[in-house]
């Protein structure tokens, strides 16, 4: 969708906030020219304007470490963009998630898919996961709808603690299975947040 965007306040430049489309983490800011705007909708990779080499230069063309672009979003002036993107591999050229350092993830719904989603294409041994992918997804359906008879069967006791820990196997068995279908957790909220419309 084309914006209106002023690129006059910064000389032909406008800040670009780029933010991590399913786990929500800053990622790092570049700077923006109507060229490398273009581009980057053209293209739905990020590309940036280069202040001191005065140039296009799209994120990733040399490490293969690209920004793929999910929305862009700009600010209520026209003149800042708040880019959501998937990173393919570590962000900064330190080889750090974020331009920001390194932070102990805060552990969450879409951390939690990003271990699974590893899981997944590593299939590291000895991993429960790993096991659970190995089976296919007929057994991770049927694991699914276990946890729920499970999860139920608890509801109707007094033992929160046992209910809890049953909702935990549940999210986290679904979670794999909507990874086993190439899906995340942030497709169902999407369709939650359109119903809510």
């Amino acid at each position: 969708m084309e914006q209106n965007l002023n690129f006059d306040k910064l000389n032909g430049l406008i800040p670009a906030i780029i933010q991590d489309y399913n786990t929500k983490e800053v990622l790092m800011l570049g700077f923006m020219n109507q060229e490398a705007y273009e581009k980057t909708m053209e293209k739905q990779m990020v590309t940036f304007y280069s202040r001191t080499r005065k140039q296009l230069w799209t994120k990733g063309e040399t490490s293969g470490n690209y920004l793929q672009v999910k929305e862009i979003i700009p600010d209520c002036d026209n003149d800042t963009l708040l880019i959501l993107a998937n990173p393919v591999g570590p962000v900064c050229h330190t080889g750090s998630k974020t331009c920001f350092g390194e932070r102990n993830p805060k552990f969450d719904l879409n951390y939690l898919q990003e271990i699974i989603d590893q899981r997944r294409d590593e299939m590291p041994e000895e991993s429960y996961t790993t096991k659970l992918f190995e089976k296919g997804i007929n057994k991770i359906a049927q694991k699914v709808g276990e946890e729920a008879v499970e999860l139920i069967i608890e509801a109707k006791d007094h033992n929160d603690d046992l209910f809890l820990n049953e909702a935990a196997d549940l999210v986290y068995h679904l979670q794999v299975l909507l990874s086993a279908k190439s899906f995340k957790l942030n497709d169902v909220i999407q369709i939650l947040g359109e119903r809510h419309k």
